[in-house]
């Protein structure tokens, strides 16, 4: 009789510990910056995020590591900058093992005891099992469409990844025109950067529809959180993986390119707050491990920056590599007032070839450019080649239209910069300054075909 008292005893204990244990929810965007009514949005109200923000951690200063999607995905998977790890280049076709000693947030997870699931894109430059980051009873339930599956995850702690289109819900922002919006694109502001053309107004508005979307999307996802019990003991993130899709925002280190929305939301005996400090999209990882007592390996680049013992950084870098068939190399080092921007082929303007050139607001780029109606900025910017240096004030120029970089009076800030940038490279050997394989271009080669121009394609064509 002892004895079975004691097994029950001991299983009611296990079964309060699991209880204990918080859950991690991950709601990951595609393609999407800040235009939230939390943020300062006036021209949509986006009511779901905003409760979020109101009872949680929101961060201002928040960056992607990459402004591109596989990039950005598999530094976040491993807490490392996608350069240190060798998944820098976007979707590469021979894809390598994760370096000795790496593994995945989802595993450890699973190795702490968790429940793992992702309910659709991965995206990951890297070879995986999907049996081995996420838990195979629930690989199938979670790709419904409906919330009911999550009535099986009352009694597991759980680290989930729900993916939203984002800025691709019903065509890429700036893909096609007219695309339908419900804001009025009369009332969009264009930044300069840009043609003030109706093909330009109505791929600000129609972002701005599919983040009101992507909002009345989230209070279906809080309602079933609710529902099903699971609320009280979700914490709950919620980012993009890089900035929306006009010309010099996706695939580009501008802030319409890195700059993303964090919120953090749920986090037990922790008051509302806002926060400006500098944050990178691979802290995800060791944040939400933190949380949970589970220990962050010491490789990992990321912090956890919700940890009591978090110092903020003097700075962050951003990277950008190779997308698809298009051959480029820059790094950005964000500090809380400037940007330092290092092209390694400036000879290659932002307008080189590229998958998007038959979106409608690249289209509008080029006919403009060809009849000689763009201001001498916008010829400047997307068409000529770009600086071998760039340094923007943030605080004072927040489009980074400026170039400062050779700016006497900004000599000492500049020198601070490249300093940092030299420094980052050497410590984190960034593979980024090595060729690709003649393997993986010719496979590049092979899929892109007469699109693949870079001279790099010529030594394997």
């Amino acid at each position: 009789m002892k004895r079975v008292l004691f097994a029950l005893s001991s299983l009611l204990l296990l079964t309060l510990s699991a209880a204990a244990k918080p859950n991690i929810l991950w709601v990951y965007v595609d393609d999407m910056n800040d235009w939230f009514s939390c943020y300062g949005e006036t021209l949509i109200e986006t009511p779901n995020l905003d409760a979020l923000a109101a009872k949680g951690v929101r961060f201002t200063r928040a960056y992607a590591p990459a402004p591109v999607c596989s990039a950005t995905r598999s530094a976040v998977m491993t807490g490392c900058m996608q350069t240190t790890g060798g998944f820098h280049n976007h979707r590469t076709e021979i894809k390598k093992d994760l370096p000795e000693g790496f593994v995945t947030i989802p595993q450890l997870f699973r190795e702490a005891g968790y429940s793992t699931f992702n309910n659709r894109k991965t995206d990951y430059n890297f070879k995986f099992d999907p049996a081995e980051l996420y838990s195979p009873e629930l690989a199938k339930i979670v790709k419904t469409n409906s919330y009911e599956w999550m009535s099986q995850l009352k009694d597991m702690p759980f680290f989930g990844q729900l993916q939203f289109w984002g800025g691709k819900v019903g065509g890429e922002a700036g893909g096609k025109f007219p695309a339908k919006s419900r804001v009025d694109q009369a009332k969009v502001a264009v930044p300069p950067q840009y043609p003030d053309t109706p093909v330009f107004r109505n791929a600000i508005a129609r972002h701005l529809e599919q983040t009101k979307l992507m909002d009345e999307e989230l209070g279906k996802l809080v309602s079933a959180l609710k529902e099903h019990g699971l609320w009280d003991n979700t914490i709950i993130f919620f980012f993009t993986d890089h900035g929306y899709q006009l010309p010099r925002a996706k695939q580009f280190l501008f802030e319409e390119g890195v700059r993303v929305p964090l919120v953090v939301a749920n986090l037990p005996e922790r008051k509302a707050e806002v926060r400006s400090d500098l944050v990178n999209l691979i802290d995800l990882g060791p944040s939400s491990l933190q949380l949970c007592d589970i220990k962050v390996p010491d490789y990992m680049e990321g912090r956890a920056v919700l940890a009591k013992d978090y110092q903020a950084r003097d700075y962050t870098v951003v990277a950008r590599d190779r997308l698809d068939y298009t051959i480029d190399r820059i790094r950005a080092v964000i500090s809380p007032r400037f940007k330092y921007i290092k092209n390694f082929h400036p000879e290659r303007p932002l307008t080189s070839p590229n998958y998007r050139d038959g979106y409608a607001s690249f289209k509008e780029l080029h006919k403009l450019h060809q009849a000689g109606e763009l201001t001498p900025l916008q010829e400047q910017i997307f068409f000529e080649p770009k600086p071998e240096e760039e340094l923007y004030d943030l605080k004072a120029d927040p489009n980074e239209l400026k170039n400062l970089a050779k700016d006497p009076a900004h000599a000492e800030t500049l020198a601070q910069h490249r300093q940092w940038l030299a420094k980052w490279i050497k410590e984190t050997g960034d593979l980024g300054q090595k060729p690709e394989s003649d393997e993986e271009l010719k496979a590049q080669l092979k899929r892109w075909k007469k699109r693949a121009v870079a001279p790099e394609f010529d030594r394997v064509r």
